[in-house]
């Protein structure tokens, strides 16, 4: 017999596990430069933080663009 605390985990697994299953799968290849600054990198895809928070504004910028 199951009380709810043991539901209730196995209903954040399940959600867990589905949310895993859906998340948006990285399409960036590793080209051994920063993909914003295009700075040469051992690993990844950009060379600090601040590349990646800019590049990220960008792309949003870009998708919330309309065409006239």
């Amino acid at each position: 017999m199951s009380d709810e605390l043991d539901q209730a985990s196995e209903l954040e697994m399940l959600n867990t596990q589905i949310a895993l299953a859906n998340r948006p799968r990285v399409t960036a290849t590793f080209t051994g430069q920063c993909h914003w600054c295009e700075e040469p990198i051992s690993k990844g895809h950009y060379c600090d933080a601040e590349c990646r928070a800019d590049h990220e504004k960008y792309v949003r910028a870009q998708s919330h663009r309309s065409v006239a």
